[in-house]
């Protein structure tokens, strides 16, 4: 009989639990430019990511251009090599589940605001230590920054890294060789809050958005962790109360090639997007361990390109931007599909990435 209540008195609460949070997250959805995040069973114990809050729906104003889509005031380098920012870490999380091929971590940073950046901005780290190939200290290592200008709590003094941490496996010794492992990226993924972080930049202007157009699609490819500019573009555009959002016309289409499920990145924020506004944001993912190509092969972003390849070159013969952020090794792969889906419709693929390019709808951050 006490087992009996037990279940009982869980289940009701269970029950009123999930109607409390339902209603609550039906009140978010009501509200202006707020997007609900659902964390997954992804998050390391101990440290989430804080959800997208109610207080999004406030203007958000105070750190844009006049006009906003002005570029000539952006920040570049406001902080050198020889004269880094001293700033700490607030948070770090895993996002990637169990049989991901690695661990990706979602790490935000306290700047204080003395580092002002624009979405598609890159940040240096400098990781403590003496170089032993060199015996100097270790040199600076970029990372794109995967928030909008007012950081995740909207206060414009955090920034995001989206860091897969590098490991070596050797063959020979059947394990993975620390000596090989990649010392800035594990710094980042091992650091605890409080840990300070030397930044510069912020750098680049290769990957700002087309915001003077606010009718220009945006295409996105990314694998990995170049997912991480993205992230800062679909914020500002679904998610915060910006001048940019509310004049924002266009498409924003996402692809991310990764090699499984659990190795997506943000994946529960794109779906909401999706649903919120399906018929301004689209969603494709390419699953090389888990889907199959036309072919039969594994399915990469090279095919899932290729696969929508006529919407794609309508897009951009409409004038929309297109970018590329991940690996360097995912750019032959892509371009050698959109010369095929070039060749299909019988058009001239070098002249017409090279009339893009003129047009700076083509944009490339690989590494």
């Amino acid at each position: 009989l006490n087992v009996v209540l037990a279940v009982g008195f869980v289940a009701c609460v269970l029950s009123t639990s999930d109607r409390t949070l339902g209603s609550a997250v039906s009140r978010v959805r009501n509200t202006h430019m707020v997007i609900p995040v659902t964390p997954s069973m992804r998050v390391k114990t101990g440290i989430r990511r804080a959800p997208i809050s109610p207080k999004s729906t406030a203007k958000l104003d105070f750190l844009e251009a006049k006009p906003y889509y002005d570029k000539s005031t952006i920040p570049v380098n406001t902080h050198k090599n020889k004269a880094p920012l001293t700033a700490k870490v607030v948070s770090v999380e895993r996002i990637v589940g169990p049989k991901a091929t690695g661990e990706t971590c979602n790490i935000v940073i306290d700047h204080e605001g003395k580092m002002p950046y624009w979405e598609g901005q890159s940040a240096g780290v400098i990781p403590p230590g003496i170089d032993p190939k060199r015996n100097k200290p270790y040199g600076v290592r970029l990372y794109s920054i995967a928030s909008t200008r007012y950081g995740d709590d909207f206060t414009g003094k955090t920034m995001t890294l989206c860091v897969r941490r590098a490991t070596y496996w050797d063959p020979e010794l059947g394990k993975e060789d620390p000596a090989k492992k990649g010392v800035c990226s594990n710094y980042l993924c091992d650091a605890k809050p409080g840990t300070e972080l030397a930044l510069t930049g912020p750098a680049g202007k290769v990957m700002l958005m087309p915001e003077e157009k606010p009718e220009t699609p945006i295409i996105m490819l990314a694998t990995g962790t170049g997912i991480a500019p993205y992230r800062g573009f679909l914020r500002r555009l679904f998610v915060e109360n910006t001048e940019a959002a509310e004049k924002f016309k266009g498409l924003a289409w996402l692809f991310l090639g990764v090699a499984n499920s659990d190795a997506l990145l943000y994946d529960e924020d794109w779906k909401a997007m999706q649903e919120k506004y399906p018929e301004k944001f689209r969603y494709d993912v390419a699953l090389s361990r888990e889907q199959k190509n036309k072919s039969g092969g594994k399915m990469y972003i090279q095919d899932k390109v290729e696969e929508y390849g006529k919407e794609v070159f309508e897009l951009m013969n409409l004038g929309a931007h297109i970018y590329f952020c991940g690996l360097k090794g995912m750019m032959p792969g892509v371009l050698g599909a959109m010369e095929s889906v070039a060749k299909s419709q019988g058009v001239n693929w070098e002249e017409t990435l090279q009339k893009w390019k003129k047009a700076g709808q083509w944009h490339v951050e690989v590494y």
